[in-house]
Order: C-alpha cells, then sequence, then structure tokens
C-alpha cells in the first residue's frame, strides 16, 4: 500500500474519463508508482452546490521526492486538464489534492498536510476507507470514526476500477 495518497475529482466536461485520465497522468509522473486505486464515486458538490455532480476517487502512491515537487507535478497536470481557478468549491476539469503524504505535518504557503478538510468530506472519506481502511488521520482519528461523523451528503459509488 501507499503511503501517499491524492484525492482526484472532476466536474466539467466528462468528468468520469477526466478522472480515469489523470489518474495515468498522476502514475507517468517521475518517480511516482500507483499502488492503490479507489472505485469512482459520484458526489454532490460541496460548498457551491449550484454546479453539476463531481466524480471523485483517491489513489494511493509511492513516491520518493518531497510534497512541494509532488504539488507541482498535479498542478501541472490540473492546467493539462484546463483547470482556471475562478471561484472556491465551483465547477473544475480537475481538482488533485495532496490527501495525506506519509505521516508529515506540514503548513507552507498552499500546502497543508494532511489537507485540512478531508475528515470531513465523505467524498474524500469513502474512496479512501475502501483503499486503506485502518488509516488514522491525525489529529482527528480513524477514519472509520470520521466517516461515521462527517456531514451525510450523496455519494455513490459508480465504477469499480483496478489500475495496478
Amino acid at each position: 500500500m501507499g503511503d501517499i495518497f491524492i484525492g482526484i475529482g472532476s466536474n466539467i466536461g466528462d468528468p468520469r474519463q477526466q478522472v480515469l485520465d489523470a489518474i495515468t497522468h498522476i502514475n507517468s509522473i517521475q518517480g511516482v508508482h500507483i499502488s492503490n486505486q479507489s472505485s469512482l464515486y459520484k458526489t454532490s458538490p460541496v460548498g457551491f452546490e449550484n454546479q453539476p455532480d463531481f466524480i471523485n476517487a483517491v489513489v494511493a502512491i509511492k513516491f520518493a521526492g518531497n510534497p512541494e515537487l509532488l504539488l507541482k507535478n498535479l498542478l501541472d497536470i490540473e492546467i493539462l486538464f484546463g483547470r482556471i481557478r475562478k471561484e472556491r468549491n465551483g465547477p473544475r476539469t480537475l481538482d488533485l489534492d495532496i490527501l495525506l503524504f506519509k505521516k508529515l505535518h506540514l503548513m507552507k504557503n498552499n500546502l497543508v498536510l494532511p489537507h485540512p478538510r478531508m475528515h470531513e468530506r465523505l467524498f474524500v472519506l469513502l474512496p479512501l476507507f475502501e483503499i486503506a481502511p485502518n488509516i488514522i488521520i491525525k489529529p482527528h482519528g480513524p477514519i472509520k470514526d470520521l466517516i461515521k461523523k462527517a456531514p451525510k451528503d450523496v455519494v455513490e459509488k459508480i465504477l469499480l476500477w483496478i489500475f495496478l
């Protein structure tokens, strides 16, 4: 199992295909090896709700580089997919977030680890639980407990996908 987890989401264009293509691009980052991948999940938007549903997934990776280098590569992939940052929680072609990077805790410019809101979001917790059911998200606790406490957004598993 990987010890770095990346959340993937899309709701503009062909979100399902964009998430699958993003996984291929993540796997092509130098030094990255995808060790596990969740199913795809269709989820209702959070925050700004007047937009299409999202397709979300989580991948576990191995990566020898640092989190800043990984983030740079992920942002480059977002740009490749036409990501434009207009409004917080707004529609997007692709969103790639480092959720956990080993056991690192970091607050640096635009990188906060663990991801600061992941413990409140079922669209992150459910796919993460699928591939890492025993993970503990510090300081919040075991993922199974966080799922019970999270707001009950609409999240539906839509595709079982194995990418190894």
